[in-house]
């Protein structure tokens, strides 16, 4: 599949999918601990930062302030594609709904407050259908 770069089509084909669950930030030291299948990992000067499953952190009683809900747009947006975030981030902003947005190869994942996920996927539908 060629990655897309046209905000048109990168919004219009956006698909928004919401994974089901709760999703946590969270941060170790070092290594990923045994037992933990991050979604993401992101290292930083302070500590590798993990998202996970909730349910995970809570089994090796690992700290976090932020549940959320896990949103994938399904569009294959390219890397250097210009535009795709400051929309979605536009459109949730609009409505007061925090969003962090981690690029994968393929796709882009919005981790949104879990109570607003619904709605934050039905916000991305009606730009989506705007857009198309």
């Amino acid at each position: 599949m060629t990655p897309e770069h046209d905000l048109g089509r990168l919004l219009s084909g956006m698909r928004p999918e919401l994974h089901p669950g709760r999703y946590v930030f969270t941060t170790v030291p070092a290594a990923v601990p045994p037992g933990l299948a991050p979604v993401v990992t992101v290292t930083e000067d302070e500590g590798l930062t993990l998202v996970v499953r909730r349910e995970e952190a809570d089994g090796a009683g690992l700290a976090y302030d932020y549940v959320a809900g896990r949103i994938t747009l399904r569009v294959h947006s390219a890397l250097a594609a210009v535009g795709l975030t400051a929309a979605v981030a536009a459109a949730l902003a609009d409505a007061g709904i925090s969003c962090n947005v981690v690029a994968g190869h393929h796709h882009d994942h919005l981790f949104v407050p879990y109570e607003r996920a619904d709605e934050a996927v039905a916000l991305l539908q009606e730009l989506a259908e705007r857009a198309g």
